[in-house]
């Protein structure tokens, strides 16, 4: 993603990654030269049946929205038989709003993996233990007591939960989390809680993503935008999501497309065989995925998905 400043726009993708708090490694399975967007250069797979795409630096264009593009070609793989999937850090409501004109065919991978759900059916969920809520909320108050410009939200498998309520740090939630409510204390929520994401408006690594780090020797924390941070349970990711939807689906990652363009996205390239990195990638995101499409200001996923299926007679 294309790294947005707070003054002038909303924070990409609901809670990227910092160097310094995961290290991916080169899956041995995948090629070790820089992909490509040469024009020749697409993947032959072995039936086209699952596209998933990330959202923010990815799919949408530079205002945030859905290209209008998406929806003939969605249609297109619909009576091929192609299922169209969104994953993203952002909420299943906010995905199903975006999404409803999909209906009941729509698949989502949300909450950075935490929640996968088709047709609005819930089909794996992965949840916090109170004790990492109550920690997390936490460390993020004594930041903002410190004096730095931070704000938290629990993301509920009912709604997100926000203590802070100005507007400033309300106009960057708000994008991600349609079910937003606002609470006077956020260790009262009663909710499943998929998820903590933590903004600060400085940028995520300074400070906020080293206060998180200790998190990381029992949970996931990851750097999701340049202004995020979540912290989710071990293990939990949009490439084990992935993997979910494909069982779901009975498909394989040698019939997997996934377009993607920050470090939130890594494991979710590794599931399939067609990984493609947008041209405004972080250079990691670069190294790892087999090909690699224009930048989402170029609406990339539409024309290289469009050239997928004209090269697959789909």
């Amino acid at each position: 993603m294309t790294a947005p400043t707070p003054a002038d726009s909303a924070p990409d993708r609901a809670p990227g990654e910092t160097r310094g708090m995961t290290s991916p490694t080169q899956p041995t399975d995948q090629p070790t030269d820089q992909p490509t967007d040469q024009p020749t250069d697409l993947p032959t797979l072995d039936g086209l049946r699952l596209v998933v795409a990330d959202m923010d630096g990815t799919l949408l264009d530079e205002r945030g929205d859905v290209p209008v593009g998406l929806w003939p070609l969605v249609e297109r793989m619909r009576a091929a038989g192609v299922v169209f999937a969104p994953a993203s850090g952002r909420q299943h409501a906010t995905l199903a709003h975006m999404f409803a004109d999909l209906g009941d065919d729509l698949l989502v991978i949300a909450e950075n993996g935490s929640y996968v759900a088709r047709g609005g059916v819930e089909v794996s969920s992965v949840t916090l233990e109170r004790s990492l809520v109550v920690d997390a909320v936490g460390v993020v108050r004594q930041l903002a007591a410190d004096g730095n410009d931070v704000g938290v939200v629990v993301c509920g498998k009912h709604a997100a939960y926000v203590e802070r309520v100005d507007e400033g740090f309300l106009r960057h939630v708000a994008p991600y989390y349609l079910s937003l409510e606002q609470v006077d204390d956020l260790l009262a929520v009663d909710d499943d809680v998929l998820k903590v994401a933590v903004f600060d408006v400085n940028g995520a690594e300074p400070v906020t993503a080293a206060a998180l780090a200790p998190f990381r020797e029992t949970h996931q924390v990851v750097v999701s935008g340049p202004f995020w941070v979540d912290i989710m349970k071990a293990g939990v990711n949009k490439g084990v999501a992935l993997r979910s939807l494909q069982a779901e689906l009975g498909v394989t990652r040698a019939q997997t497309v996934v377009f993607g363009d920050y470090l939130n996205d890594l494991e979710m390239l590794d599931e399939a065989d067609a990984s493609f990195a947008m041209a405004n990638a972080h250079p990691e995101v670069l190294e790892r995925a087999r090909y690699r499409a224009p930048s989402n200001a170029e609406n990339g996923v539409i024309t290289t998905l469009t050239r997928l299926l004209d090269h697959h007679g789909a």
